[in-house]
């Protein structure tokens, strides 16, 4: 029997939380949240992705492949990239705004958008047809869900 992707628990554990910070590992998209307990609530993303403000992209994974003017040849193992420096930027921001989701879509296909207050927008686009993760959201600690179901 094929996993089913978790759509409820998906919704019920971003719902509410409040977005806390933007980031990378290697080149893994992260976002975090916090839980309306304080529990860490974390999206991870192997596919593209892109943040969202009122209609304009904030940031990118595609920003990831470009380093930020004379950054040198470790500018991505520096976290030196374009992807770095808007993420501190939205952190900044995140820290001072507190936002919390109001709402979460998740598609057939795979496609995530996390909405929070203030006008911004997680957009999440698997683009890979083999069975590889293009994404998972979790409460540490606890269970997983994401995209394609059966990869997690």
């Amino acid at each position: 029997m094929a996993a089913e992707l978790r759509v409820d628990e998906i919704t019920r554990i971003l719902t509410g939380a409040v977005a806390h910070s933007v980031g990378r590992a290697v080149d893994m998209g992260i976002v975090e949240f916090r839980g309306p307990d304080g529990e860490e609530v974390m999206v991870h993303m192997q596919c593209p992705f892109r943040i969202v403000h009122d209609a304009k992209i904030i940031l990118g994974s595609a920003d990831m492949r470009y380093p930020q003017k004379g950054a040198g040849e470790q500018a991505f193992d520096e976290f030196r990239m374009v992807y770095d420096a808007r993420a501190t930027k939205i952190n900044k921001i995140l820290g001072q705004l507190r936002p919390s989701v109001d709402g979460v879509t998740v598609g057939a296909a795979g496609e995530l958008t996390v909405a929070w207050e203030q006008g911004f927008r997680l957009e999440v686009f698997p683009d890979c047809s083999g069975n590889f993760e293009a994404w998972r959201a979790f409460v540490r600690g606890g269970a997983h869900h994401g995209f394609p179901p059966e990869t997690i």
